[in-house]
């Protein structure tokens, strides 16, 4: 089921911290850039459009499904519900998290957490629960269209271990320049990194054995995200707490998705004046062009819901050294854009 949105009502538009547009100026997304409660937000293009997954922000038992939303022009968008749910797979019981995308041979694969599994040193540990703390982790589900429908590939996670102290939360897959597919992922204040095979259904051991390798850098706490501009990987993160107003996006740059990553600068952060608790995002470039954007969740003002989080975009600059410039939040978003004709 899918439904476009065209404009918020104004009513909603002031409970999501939403300006009204100046009707006389140029046409903008606006932000947020649709109604409901959303975060976690990955963008893509797919099919010569844009495209977000975001997660829905709700209680973990009720974060039993992704939406998705797509566009022609980052102004207008389409709204195509449960994409993939508890119904299409089925170990997963709550806290559908964090949904990354990527396109192969014309199939899609989305990429997913699932159940927020814990260890024994995890801060939700309940001892009584045994082997239920770890059923759960990272999954990854097939389709011919972004909107689906979806199979889940596997039938159970992709990755359930604890490696190096990270919980198997918040994947993002990317193809490197060596050709390889990379995946990193990682909560509890630990990131990893592993190469996934080319029909993404295992990992595959580095040359010493191991399955996964760590790269935590100073700060990271989960949300990792990569893109590559100039030949160098640029590496960004989350760090604070998700829950509240410390939430903020760093970044380091490699010239190896291995690193080392040294952490440069905080990018994205509060602004009392807009929103608090910015973070959690993904990054968008325009085809052909250096022309970046970010898209992330942030919380309206006032806001005392936990997970009242909506999705928003603005853009991104970068110095002439490489650096990223701090990122300015908005109530306008970004301008529209259509995609090069492919």
């Amino acid at each position: 089921m899918k439904k476009t949105i065209l404009l918020l009502p104004l009513a909603a538009m002031l409970a999501c911290g939403q300006v009204p547009k100046d009707s006389s100026a140029p046409l903008s997304s606006g932000n947020p850039i649709a109604e409901g409660w959303y975060a976690d937000p990955e963008v893509a293009i797919l099919n010569n459009q844009y495209w977000i997954f975001p997660t829905y922000s709700a209680k973990y038992e009720e974060q039993v499904f992704l939406d998705a939303f797509s566009s022609d022009d980052l102004v207008n968008w389409t709204k195509h519900e449960h994409v993939i749910d508890t119904g299409i797979v089925s170990w997963v019981h709550k806290a559908m998290w964090a949904p990354s995308i990527i396109e192969k041979d014309n199939k899609y694969y989305l990429f997913f957490a699932g159940n927020d599994i814990q260890n024994e040193s995890g801060p939700l540990y309940d001892a009584k629960l045994g082997d239920k703390n770890k059923q759960g982790g990272i999954g990854v589900c097939v389709a011919d269209k972004p909107e689906g429908p979806y199979s889940d590939l596997l039938g159970k996670p992709l990755i359930q271990e604890f490696y190096n102290g990270a919980q198997p939360i918040d994947q993002f897959v990317f193809k490197a320049l060596d050709g390889k597919y990379y995946l990193v992922y990682g909560g509890w204040g630990h990131c990893n990194i592993a190469q996934v095979s080319d029909d993404f259904t295992q990992l595959i051991p580095f040359e010493n054995g191991e399955m996964v390798r760590e790269i935590t850098p100073e700060g990271y706490v989960e949300g990792p995200t990569f893109f590559i501009r100039n030949g160098q990987y640029y590496f960004m993160w989350s760090e604070g707490g998700w829950g509240n107003s410390t939430y903020k996006v760093a970044y380091a740059i490699a010239e190896s998705p291995f690193g080392p990553f040294k952490r440069m600068a905080t990018v994205l952060e509060q602004d009392p004046d807009i929103a608090t608790g910015a973070g959690h995002h993904s990054v968008l470039n325009i085809p052909g062009t250096d022309d970046w954007y970010i898209i992330y969740h942030r919380r309206p003002i006032p806001n005392q819901d936990r997970d009242h989080r909506v999705i928003c975009i603005d853009r991104m600059y970068f110095n002439e050294d490489g650096t990223i410039q701090p990122v300015k939040m908005t109530f306008e978003g970004v301008r529209q854009r259509t995609l090069p004709s492919s």
